[in-house]
């Protein structure tokens, strides 16, 4: 069966009109044309679709079914172009992007805010992941972009990447440990505690790795957990020394308890990713722009999209640059 789209809308029109002159001049056609288009329908789907006579058109039984079905179809599609036309021009439309639950529970939920602030009618939706999954989401093109927390760069060449900021890690204990006495606190201090951090799903574990390898300590993390209320409460009830990434990006602390930095300095990089090679759409942009704000900064519709000049190579080497410094 060989039907067009012009042919169900020219039927449509007829349909509506009850005149193959009235339907014409809607198109900018002939009469002659539109009574051709009407009649390939006709043939195409093998039915009578409409009783003519000199004074008036009327739709057959079969012509009257087609046209509320037809009619609905054409209109659902006629709806569904212009909103994506909207969502590529203007700022509406949904905005897809993965992040770990920690990030979303403070600072991608700012972002969120700004967004909103900025372009009421744009809709971005998060979703919950493990920071594999979010880079997975990203690479496969299931989300428009995807926000993670790394040590160190990222392998492969499938994704972009702009560096937002860095944390550094730090101790966290009771006000009255004995380690809340110093200033800072050095790594091999940890040997003699159990320690109690987030899991692989907030990339704290592979900065963990690196600062242990770098320093010597055998001892891994006695507890590993998902979220950060779950590690504080931990470290009140001294199940353990917390190690976490301390600054305004990431969900404060409570008394009774402290933080002190940890040294030689371990960061925490959290990035913007999308993949590489593939321009986001405007309304993603848009979107980009308000999460890659300095904190704090007010909200703006007048956010640029990311740059090439933003590689991810660069953007990485950027943020890796502080990742471990000897004292």
């Amino acid at each position: 069966m060989n039907v067009s789209l012009q042919q169900l809308k020219v039927f449509v029109a007829v349909a509506r009109e009850r005149s193959f002159t009235r339907a014409a001049r809607e198109f900018d056609l002939t009469q002659s044309a539109v009574s051709r288009c009407v009649r390939e329908l006709e043939d195409a789907v093998e039915l009578k679709l409409f009783d003519r006579t000199t004074r008036q058109v009327e739709l057959t039984n079969a012509g009257a079914s087609l046209e509320r079905r037809i009619g609905r179809l054409l209109d659902e599609i006629e709806l569904t172009l212009r909103e994506e036309r909207a969502a590529y021009c203007g700022h509406t439309g949904v905005v897809v992007l993965a992040s770990n639950p920690v990030l979303s529970s403070g600072w991608v939920a700012d972002g969120l805010a700004r967004c909103a602030a900025a372009f009421p009618e744009l809709i971005v939706s998060v979703r919950d992941q493990p920071q594999s999954g979010v880079l997975a989401s990203v690479e496969q093109g299931e989300v428009d972009f995807g926000v993670v927390s790394v040590a160190e760069p990222l392998a492969g060449d499938l994704l972009h990447a702009q560096a937002i900021f860095t944390t550094p890690l730090h101790a966290v204990m009771p006000h009255t440990h004995p380690l809340a006495r110093h200033a800072n606190v050095v790594w091999s201090a940890l040997q003699e505690w159990a320690l109690v951090t987030l899991n692989a799903d907030t990339g704290v574990r592979a900065a963990l790795a690196l600062a242990f390898g770098a320093h010597g300590l055998k001892r891994r993390p006695v507890q590993e957990l998902g979220h950060v209320a779950a590690v504080l409460r931990m470290i009140e009830l001294g199940l353990g020394i917390g190690v976490l990434p301390i600054d305004a990006h990431w969900p404060a602390l409570h008394a009774p308890l402290v933080s002190r930095p940890l040294v030689p300095e371990m960061n925490l990089s959290t990035l913007l990713v999308q993949r590489r090679n593939r321009s986001l759409r405007p309304n993603a942009a848009a979107a980009w722009a308000q999460f890659a704000m300095p904190a704090g900064a007010p909200s703006s519709a007048a956010g640029a999209a990311p740059s090439a000049m933003h590689g991810f190579a660069r953007a990485v080497a950027s943020a890796g640059s502080t990742v471990l410094h000897e004292p």
